[in-house]
């Protein structure tokens, strides 16, 4: 297509310079004002898709969010794993609560490892948060009943 806007400009130069008429300069100065190549062409007349954000800044915004996600994430997990210290009697089968409570939450993590959606790992996030706090709540509640009832049969002998 180039070669073909060459062969015209060619073309026009060549019948300019041999034939001094008014209509063959203008049809010049028309050729000669165009886009000299194929991409000014399609800039000027292709309409373009508008972007709010250039690649850059996007990319950007988007390892931000991950990487505030991945704090808030390691952060749950530590949070979860200092909570477990707290659940120190055995289960059924003799393991200790802490100890199963951990493995569990770490199969939970792994399996949200890889997980890109920023609305998924919100949820997540604040599910994991909610679960937290309502386990160290039910533990506190329980931890207070059984020291009031150990100060009631202290107080009764």
């Amino acid at each position: 297509m180039t070669a073909n806007i060459q062969k015209f400009r060619n073309l026009s130069t060549a019948m300019s310079h041999s034939f001094e008429s008014k209509c063959l300069l203008h049809h010049y100065r028309f050729l000669h004002h165009g886009p000299d190549t194929m991409e000014e062409l399609l800039d000027r007349h292709v309409v373009k898709k508008e972007k709010s954000l250039d690649d850059d800044e996007n990319e950007l915004l988007n390892r931000q969010r991950l990487t505030s996600s991945r704090r808030e994430a390691l952060s749950l997990y530590r949070d979860v794993i200092r909570a477990t210290r707290f659940f120190m009697w055995a289960n059924s089968q003799g393991n200790l609560w802490r100890d199963v409570l951990r493995e569990n939450v770490r199969k939970e993590f792994e399996e949200a490892r890889f997980e890109r959606d920023p609305e998924v790992i919100t949820r997540l996030l604040i599910g994991g948060r909610d679960a937290l706090q309502a386990a160290l709540d039910k533990l506190a509640e329980k931890q207070k009943k059984e020291i009031d009832k150990q100060r009631g049969n202290s107080n009764t002998p």
